[in-house]
């Protein structure tokens, strides 16, 4: 399970960065960085990808994934089954696709006589005021319970 505190502060900041790692049906990995992650509780996690993207394809196809959290004296790697839970988010203008994991096991990644110090600083580029109105609808769909 997620720890409580862990779930609570990934509510709390909205956009939350995460490193996703798939694997396709020939074994071959990928690894992708992405803000679009919500815990619904200690054990499933949403997310939101491009549609079709080798992140999105590989959970299609293979129904694996590993999400990597780093955050304040935390570095967990979770390990689930994943499962595409709306296709597209109609609210957004290109193909974002929602999943959600269930939380099987997760691991300690920090190496001993190590701590992290805070969450990974991120800055969106570009329009920020677009950006903010697409997370807003992004994180909408990914706090729907009705999925």
């Amino acid at each position: 399970m997620l720890p409580r505190e862990l779930v609570d502060l990934m509510r709390d900041l909205g956009v939350f960065p995460v490193v996703v790692g798939t694997v396709d049906r020939d074994g071959n990995l990928h690894m992708t960085f992405i803000t679009w992650v919500y815990p619904i509780d200690e054990r499933t996690i949403r997310m939101a990808v491009s549609s079709g993207s080798n992140t999105a394809e590989n959970m299609r196809s293979t129904g694996k994934v590993a999400v990597q959290i780093f955050a304040p004296d935390k570095s967990l790697t979770c390990y689930g089954p994943v499962r595409e839970v709306l296709p597209r988010i109609e609210e957004v203008p290109f193909d974002v696709s929602v999943f959600e994991m269930s939380v099987e096991r997760v691991e300690n990644s920090l190496f001993p006589g190590s701590t992290i110090t805070g969450i990974i600083p991120f800055a969106h580029t570009g329009n920020i005021h677009k950006m903010a109105e697409l997370d807003t609808k992004v994180l909408k769909a990914l706090k729907n319970r009705d999925l």
